[in-house]
């Protein structure tokens, strides 16, 4: 008994992030349109477009090879991996042994890396282009993440996120300057990392400006609609580390029944929502910077971690 509803506690898990993450994308996009004074389209919309895509044919290119063709489901099967090890709801679930930071960030890193190598495979210069500015951006954000995941192991003494809840929640933690300095940089690679203003516009098909669109601009049909699955999985996953890591209060200890699950995803839904908001504010109060300063933005992401990780250290010494 006990294994059945552990095994139903994570696939409820897995089911949650898979399908909360087009209604994220679509209560966000809906503040927008409200802070601009606009009906916006309905909450409800990502989940229509999900279903107009499935329903079109696939457009290949001639020269399309089989990566092309199967880049979409691996870049969805390690995003929705990674995200669906996050804890949400609960902590101590059936696969919480596997849900490392370090391995977060490979998952996410092998999703990047598959998807540039589809922009390239058809050969044009939007996908040249994409995959070039989304590498460079990768290349940034992930050593700023680790320094992050550093200054979180030398607090909690793991990089196992449901310890890392578990100690967060405790007495021990009181008012750290590292932790303030890790929040602000996970914000920023947040940002970066999910295509969000000031790094990327996700609504914007402008050469100049466009990233990711830029890799998937060859995508139709089935292969597009896992492709926006995916960055919405991505936003939700850095929204859901966020939560579990800076405001993990609310999440079912191991062991817990059934109630406090569902309080716990209750809680887990005010979250999401609240950071949505808080997200639709600031990408409404900013302008898009140029890509050139996007290294400058991570710079800063990386020195934050740094500096974080680097005032725990020699505290800890002296």
């Amino acid at each position: 008994m006990a294994l059945i509803r552990d095994v139903a506690a994570q696939g409820a898990q897995m089911l949650l992030v898979v399908g909360a993450a087009p209604l994220a994308t679509g209560f966000l996009r809906k503040c927008k349109a409200r802070l601009t004074r606009r009906r916006g389209a309905p909450v409800l919309q990502p989940y229509r477009d999900l279903l107009r895509l499935l329903r079109k044919d696939v457009v290949l290119a001639e020269n399309a090879s089989w990566l092309f063709r199967a880049a979409p489901y691996l870049v969805f099967a390690a995003t929705w991996v990674a995200a669906a090890l996050v804890p949400t709801f609960g902590s101590g679930l059936l696969f919480s042994w596997s849900a490392d930071l370090i391995a977060i960030v490979a998952l996410l890193g092998s999703a990047r890396f598959f998807l540039a190598l589809a922009g390239m495979d058809v050969g044009t210069a939007f996908g040249g282009i994409g995959a070039s500015r989304e590498m460079m951006i990768g290349s940034l954000a992930e050593p700023a993440m680790l320094m992050i995941i550093f200054s979180l192991a030398l607090l909690a003494g793991s990089t196992q996120l449901s310890l890392i809840a578990a100690y967060m929640q405790s007495s021990a933690v009181g008012l750290r300057v590292t932790l303030g300095l890790a929040l602000a940089a996970l914000l920023m690679v947040a940002i970066a990392e999910s295509g969000r203003i000031p790094v990327d516009n996700p609504a914007t098909h402008l050469e100049l400006t466009m990233v990711h669109e830029a890799m998937v601009l060859e995508y139709s049909g089935r292969h597009l609609a896992l492709i926006e699955l995916t960055a919405w999985l991505k936003l939700l996953l850095y929204l859901s580390l966020i939560a579990c890591v800076f405001v993990p209060w609310g999440v079912a200890p191991p062991g817990s029944g059934l109630l406090a699950h569902v309080a716990g995803a209750g809680l887990y839904a005010g979250k999401i929502a609240l950071a949505c908001a808080l997200l639709a504010v600031f990408e409404m109060t900013i302008a898009k910077m140029r890509v050139f300063r996007v290294p400058n933005f991570l710079g800063a992401a990386l020195m934050l971690g740094f500096l974080g990780a680097m005032l725990l250290f020699v505290s800890r010494i002296i």
